[in-house]
C-alpha cells in the first residue's frame, strides 16, 4: 500500500513525544524529512526514527521543491503556522497544522485560499475527532439520549513549566490558545452550532512563572443559539484536570478524562435515575489523526477538520480575548458548519513506547 510521506516541521516536544512515534503505528504514513532549527537534535531524531532527510528552516523551500514529502506536519509556535503552511500548500504539499490554526482570521483565510488554489488539503490537527470516546459522546447526544443539550461545562488545566514557548505572548501563547481550544471545539460540536457571544475573565495568579507574558487562567462563557450556554476554565497554574460535562433536558454525560492524549476517555451517562460508565480503549491519538489524514489524501476525500474548522475556532478565540481585555461581551459571527466528527473517522491504533525525547 502506498504511504503518505510527511515532513515534520518543528521537531519540538509534541513532535517528539506524540507525532513521530504515532506515525509508525499508522500503516499508511511515514516520515521522510525533518525540518528543524537544531541540526544536532534533528540528526538524533532522524537516526532514531529512520528518517532520511534533515533540513534547516532556511532550507524549507528547498525541501518543498524536492520530491521527498507529500505532506507537512506543522508543529511550530502558533505565530509561525500560517507562513509555513501557506508555503507548503502553494508547493502542492498537503498540510496538517497544529491548533490553533493561525493567529488571525486573515491568516486562516490565506491558508484556506492557498489550499483551494493548489488543490492540496489543509487539515487542522484536531486529534479528538478521530478518537472513539469523543465521537461516541457526540453520537449519543445526537441520538437524543440526554434530550436537548443545554449546558456545557469544562475544566482543562496543568502546571506549565516556565521555559515553555506556550508561555510566550509573542507566539500567541497562553492557556486559551493551547488547551482552551479543546473546550471550545468540544462545545461547538456538542451543540452542533457556532457561538454567538463571548464573555471572559483572565487571572494572572499570585506570582507563578506564568505571570508577565500570558495569563495563568481564563474563564469563558459562550452563548450559543437557542439559549444554550457553554462555560470553561483553561489554566496553566492548577493541577491536572481535563473533563467536560453536558447537561440536557433528559439526562447528562460527562467525559473525565476527556481531552488529553495520554489517558483513555472515560464516559459517564446519566438518564433519570440510571447511570452507566464506559472506559474507551487507550488509542494513539496522533496515529489516528495522521492515518485519517493520509486516508483522505489517498482517497481524494477532503478532511472534516479542514481550514474552515480551524478558522471557526480562531474567530471565537479572538472574540474571547477581546472580551477578556475589554470587560465587555463580544459578538461572534461564524456561519454554521455542517461537518462534525462521525464514526467513520475513528481510527483505533495502538500506542508505542518507541520515542526519543531530547
Amino acid at each position: 500500500m502506498r504511504k503518505i510521506r510527511y515532513a515534520v516541521v518543528g521537531a519540538g516536544w509534541i513532535a517528539q513525544e506524540a507525532f513521530m512515534p504515532g506515525v509508525s503505528q499508522t500503516g499508511n504514513s511515514t516520515i521522510t524529512a525533518i525540518v528543524s532549527g537544531s541540526a544536532k537534535n534533528a540528526a538524533k531524531l532522524a537516526e532514531f526514527h529512520g528518517v532520511e532527510h534533515v533540513f534547516s528552516y532556511e532550507q524549507y523551500d528547498q525541501m518543498l521543491a524536492s520530491d521527498v514529502a507529500d505532506a507537512v506536519y506543522v508543529a511550530l509556535p502558533n505565530s509561525l503556522h500560517a507562513d509555513y503552511a501557506i508555503r507548503a500548500l502553494r508547493a502542492g504539499k498537503h498540510a496538517l497544522v497544529e491548533k490553533p490554526l493561525a493567529t488571525t482570521e486573515a491568516e486562516c483565510e490565506a491558508m484556506i485560499a492557498a489550499a483551494n488554489e493548489s488543490g492540496a488539503y489543509l487539515m487542522t490537527a484536531y486529534r479528538l475527532h478521530n478518537e472513539p470516546g469523543t465521537v461516541e459522546v457526540l453520537e449519543r447526544i445526537r441520538s437524543g439520549e440526554i434530550g436537548d443539550p443545554r449546558i456545557f461545562a469544562a475544566v482543562f488545566s496543568f502546571v506549565a513549566s516556565p521555559d515553555n514557548h506556550r508561555l510566550k505572548a509573542g507566539y500567541w501563547g497562553g492557556p486559551l490558545q493551547d488547551i482552551g481550544v479543546y473546550c471550545l471545539n468540544a462545545a461547538r460540536h456538542i451543540f452542533a452550532a457556532e457561538p454567538i457571544e463571548a464573555v471572559a475573565v483572565k487571572s494572572f495568579g499570585n506570582g507563578s512563572a506564568v505571570v508577565g507574558e500570558v495569563e495563568e487562567s481564563i474563564a469563558v462563557t459562550l452563548r450559543f443559539p437557542e439559549g444554550r450556554l457553554a462555560q470553561f476554565i483553561a489554566s496553566f497554574g492548577a493541577d491536572n484536570s481535563d473533563f467536560y460535562h453536558v447537561a440536557g433536558t433528559k439526562g447528562s454525560v460527562t467525559a473525565d478524562p476527556g481531552f488529553r492524549f495520554e489517558t483513555a476517555v472515560r464516559m459517564k451517562l446519566r438518564q433519570s435515575d440510571t447511570s452507566t460508565e464506559k472506559t474507551f480503549p487507550q488509542t494513539d491519538h496522533f496515529a489516528g489523526q495522521t492515518a485519517y489524514f493520509s486516508d483522505c489524501i489517498l482517497n481524494a476525500q477532503p478532511p472534516e477538520p479542514d481550514g474552515g474548522e480551524g478558522l471557526a475556532d480562531v474567530r471565537a478565540l479572538l472574540a474571547i480575548e477581546r472580551a477578556a481585555s475589554t470587560g465587555q461581551p463580544q459578538k461572534i459571527d461564524t456561519p454554521a458548519r455542517q461537518l462534525h466528527p462521525t464514526a467513520d473517522m475513528i481510527r483505533i491504533l495502538p500506542t508505542t513506547d518507541q520515542r526519543l525525547l531530547l
